[in-house]
């Protein structure tokens, strides 16, 4: 018998980077998987055929239009009625200059607040309900080392968005555990994904700021992740993993 062998999780943004390192660990280890992703529908579909059966099926939702967590969990939840776990990855990062216009400030601050926490929130919202009828379920939101000691000024509406969504994680420990509902948050710092600066100069200032002399790689946060997923730990219930090569320290 497998650790997730009775998991059945939906996880958001799986078409690349940690987000397709989750499923295929998922898999692994024996859950059954709904694949969420925004519009790269080559890539979802060598992952699903690479996973086979174990895929129940995929879904293709906007993350920053209004309503879409919603959305995403109804369509989710007509695939499975047997959905006990999610995972919020799916995320975004506009550059947004203190000195940009108000319209340029807004734009970019409503689809980082839409995709990085409005959407996941909604999820969560649809994960408690439906686990509260159920007898108990688990989510995984992945937040950021940024959420928890800032960001450079231009990525503030990205701080600012997992900061909250770590808020959010702790909210819902402690007002779900007898719900028998368990929530955890994990912050990496600077991942080796397509989302990691790729400028030599930038990648090295980054990489000089990590005592570890590594970006994380996406395999480490997938099997946190299924290790969470495993029940192996619930009294960890509400806390932060910091994923970071000892970059940030608390």
């Amino acid at each position: 018998m497998k650790p997730l062998d009775k998991i059945t999780a939906l996880i958001t943004g799986s078409s690349r980077g940690m987000g397709t390192a989750i499923a295929r660990k998922c898999v692994e280890h024996g859950a059954r998987v709904i694949l969420h992703y925004g519009q790269n529908h080559a890539a979802i579909k060598r992952l699903q055929d690479e996973l086979g059966p174990a895929v129940l099926g995929t879904l293709s939702v906007d993350l920053s239009c209004p309503g879409a967590g919603h959305e995403l969990w109804r369509k989710a939840s007509d695939i499975s009625a047997d959905i006990n776990a999610l995972v919020n990855n799916a995320g975004t990062a506009i550059s947004i200059p203190f000195s940009a216009d108000d319209a340029q400030w807004q734009d970019g601050w409503i689809k980082t607040m839409a995709v990085n926490l409005q959407s996941p929130a909604e999820l969560c919202q649809g994960a408690v309900n439906s686990f509260t009828k159920a007898g108990g379920g688990r989510i995984v939101n992945i937040a950021s080392r940024a959420g928890q000691r800032g960001d450079h000024m231009d990525f503030a509406a990205y701080a600012a968005s997992k900061g909250a969504l770590i808020a959010l994680t702790q909210t819902i420990a402690k007002g779900a555990a007898r719900q028998n509902i368990f929530a955890y948050s994990i912050a990496p710092g600077w991942v080796d994904t397509d989302m990691a600066p790729s400028d030599p100069q930038v990648r090295a200032a980054a990489m000089d700021e990590i005592p570890l002399g590594r970006f994380a790689d996406p395999q480490e946060i997938a099997a946190l992740v299924a290790f969470l997923l495993s029940d192996g730990c619930r009294s960890s219930s509400g806390a932060t993993f910091d994923v970071n090569g000892a970059s940030y320290l608390r």
